[in-house]
């Protein structure tokens, strides 16, 4: 490798690849997933070189293990079960089920495939892999954590000045950050917030909610309604989130409750989401589409099953600044709770644009699986004639199940 190692840690990755990977290793153990990476960036190319110390810097990351300081942590974690930390004391990523080429547009091609258990947790380390790769071998990286530096302090400022309310807001930025010192740089700067309106409770990356003593901040992914509803041919899609909801809750109960709404879109959602389960999860998270017309609907919805919304969460995530966070609180606060979940903005703020980089599943036990969100272009399915079939699911349910 050109550069230090990048993932130091097993837990150098989001909170919810642990709450999935629990249900998946005590519910779904047999599923087998394959991952896709894509830049969506059209004039972002990795070179031959950035594409070996990517190779290497994966190679490195399958070397690590779980330490007994780490596993004990994990085993403090209320909703944590002492099986699950016994398998993670067994567990390693491996090497052999990456495959790493030259072979797309952007010049960088990467795929894992295996068992759901294992690949669940690469997506994090490997997107986090390849853009500090990227920034430090395309750019002068010195430079860039200068300016990053130089934004942070300004936002810090604006905080501690009260120009933004945020309510409650964790820190989402690992996949997409600038490096791990940046992320480490921010995190450590909001911990030591004084006097704010905005009250930052956690972070996703598990490692530096350890080391800093905070919250980890995740529930569940687009991944966890994907497989579980589309992964199994006797499953009709169109009830994907039900399939999840229910599994969800047989592990949980109501513990490490806020469902994600925008897998198979939020109407279809809120069909599964009835009484039960809208009493059960503490809340809601919202990933794409307009955030206001979002938010009323959920509103609106909880007032209809005779729920007080004031009692849930609102959690915002999508592509956010805390001018839209802000924004966001003020239109809501007196109806519900708020929340916020805030990535790029908090970990890649530089002059040059963040990359715009996924990993996704594309295969879940053989067949075609895909995101049908809120808004156009968030979806990733290598098959057209799939999400047209799903589409016509969603449609035909929508129309036909009241």
């Amino acid at each position: 490798m050109k550069l230090p190692q990048i993932i130091n840690s097993l837990l150098e990755t989001d909170m919810y690849k642990f709450s999935m990977g629990q249900t998946i290793f005590h519910q779904f153990t047999s599923y087998k997933t394959t991952w896709t990476f894509k830049c969506r960036n059209k004039d972002v190319h990795f070179s031959e070189e950035m594409v070996e110390e990517i190779r290497q810097q994966i190679a490195a990351f399958c070397g690590l293990r779980f330490t007994e300081e780490e596993l004990d942590y994990l085993d403090n974690i209320t909703w944590i079960k002492g099986s699950y930390v016994d398998f993670l004391r067994l567990w390693q990523p491996r090497y052999e089920e990456f495959t790493i080429t030259t072979d797309a547009p952007c010049g960088l091609s990467i795929e894992a495939a295996g068992t759901w258990l294992n690949t669940t947790m690469y997506e994090i380390p490997i997107l986090a892999i390849v853009n500090e790769v990227y920034f430090r071998m395309a750019y002068d990286y010195d430079e860039l954590l200068e300016q990053f530096k130089t934004r942070l302090s300004q936002k810090v400022e604006m905080l501690e000045k009260n120009k933004y309310r945020l309510n409650t807001f964790s820190e989402f930025g690992l996949r997409r950050r600038l490096s791990a010192q940046a992320q480490e740089i921010a995190v450590e700067a909001l911990t030591g917030l004084k006097d704010t309106d905005s009250k930052f409770i956690g972070t996703s990356n598990v490692y530096l909610a350890k080391k800093y003593n905070l919250k980890p901040i995740g529930t569940m992914a687009h991944e966890w309604i994907m497989c579980t509803g589309q992964g199994n041919h006797k499953h009709n899609p169109a009830y994907s989130n039900w399939y999840a909801l229910d599994a969800w809750v047989k592990e949980y109960g109501i513990l490490n409750g806020i469902a994600l709404t925008d897998t198979i879109t939020t109407d279809c959602f809120l069909r599964d989401f009835q009484l039960t389960y809208a009493t059960l999860f503490s809340g809601v998270r919202h990933d794409s589409g307009d955030p206001y017309e979002w938010g009323e609907k959920m509103i609106a919805h909880y007032k209809k099953l005779g729920i007080d919304p004031g009692t849930k969460t609102l959690l915002f995530s999508d592509s956010l600044d805390f001018e839209k966070a802000t924004q966001i609180y003020d239109h809501f606060k007196d109806k519900v709770q708020v929340a916020f979940g805030i990535g790029t903005f908090i970990s890649n703020d530089t002059n040059v644009p963040a990359l715009n980089i996924v990993m996704k599943t594309t295969k879940c036990n053989g067949m075609d699986v895909a995101k049908i969100s809120d808004i156009a272009g968030k979806g990733m399915c290598k098959n057209p004639d799939y999400v047209d079939y799903l589409n016509r699911c969603i449609e035909y349910r929508m129309n036909n199940d009241n």
